[in-house]
């Protein structure tokens, strides 16, 4: 079994990366908010595996709370690497990623979901959207600075410069 693999049956498992999904009611909560997930395996009632393929892009939140309130919010927007890839740790995420964006805090992270809503808005898959934008996004906020919005025109060139490459 291999870093990357969760099954040990199959070959192209080791080229996946595997989201780790909790969800206990008002105590733990992980979930995807965006992304195409190749695989989506329930490990039992409060627990789930989600895998991507290298280069697909997801965002992953994960909060948590006791009994006096949230005491984790954060989102990530990670690339799945390949095999031979460099990556960065991410909790939950095996066995890393390329990380895009990684906020912490309800604000910042309410901030990111707004963000992720206004590209939908525009009729544009966030998994779609042009990597740059999430770094972008990333940066501005820690600064505590107004990010550029997402616009149907930037996305336009992100798809012809890949057309081009």
């Amino acid at each position: 079994m291999t870093a990357r693999s969760f099954r040990p049956d199959g070959p192209d498992d080791a080229l996946l990366t595997t989201v780790e999904l909790t969800w206990i009611e008002k105590r733990i909560e992980h979930w995807v908010r965006f992304g195409h997930p190749v695989e989506d395996r329930i490990l039992d009632r409060r627990r789930r595996l989600m895998s991507f393929t290298p280069d697909s892009v997801f965002a992953f939140i994960r909060w948590a709370a006791n009994d006096f309130g949230s005491v984790v919010s954060c989102i990530d927007i990670v690339r799945a690497v390949g095999a031979d890839e460099a990556c960065q740790t991410v909790p939950f995420v095996r066995p890393g990623g390329e990380s895009l964006l990684r906020q912490s805090g309800w604000p910042k992270v309410r901030r990111v979901l707004e963000a992720i809503d206004g590209v939908e808005a525009l009729g544009i898959d966030p998994a779609a959207a042009c990597p740059d934008h999430w770094r972008h996004l990333h940066h501005r906020l820690t600064a505590a600075q107004e990010p550029r919005p997402y616009t149907c025109e930037r996305h336009e060139a992100w798809l012809r410069r890949g057309a081009v490459s």
